[in-house]
């Protein structure tokens, strides 16, 4: 992995909605974390250039939590809310969904999941955007089991 491209991934964690990430390519490990104090970690990788830490965001006040439950992303990727550029969304606010039905789909290592729906539900809320870097464990959808 290039510096280029340590990087890039940097920025896009900084401006993505997940709290933390963790990286493994053969010998390089690395670890970014938003919610404690701002850290890179490098290691294993004896020809890795020093990352420099990014600084965190300063801390939100959380906001109360919407009724329903939360889909959360199985995996660290990329949210796309439709299957290309231009394609009408998998889901929107509102939409009645059956289980397994498709809600998005998340990109990793240039590999598409989709994230099916849990149950028989309905979309209220997004919590991502479409292109963001999510995390793992991090809320996608806001929905209301029927």
């Amino acid at each position: 992995m290039e510096l280029s491209d340590i990087l890039a991934l940097l920025d896009r964690f900084d401006a993505s909605s997940a709290a933390s990430m963790k990286l493994r390519l053969g010998d390089l490990r690395l670890e970014l974390n938003k919610a404690a104090a701002p850290a890179a970690v490098v290691a294993g990788a004896a020809a890795a250039p020093a990352v420099v830490p990014v600084p965190a965001p300063a801390a939100e006040v959380p906001e109360a939590q919407p009724e329903g439950a939360t889909v959360k992303a199985p995996l660290v990727g990329t949210f796309y809310a439709a299957s290309a550029p231009g394609e009408a969304p998998f889901v929107s606010v509102g939409d009645t969904v059956k289980k397994g039905q498709t809600l998005c789909v998340l990109e990793a290592m240039k590999m598409m999941s989709e994230v099916p729906a849990p149950c028989d539900c309905v979309i209220l809320e997004i919590l991502a955007k479409d292109g963001d870097l999510v995390g793992f464990d991090a809320p996608l959808f806001q929905i209301r089991e029927l």
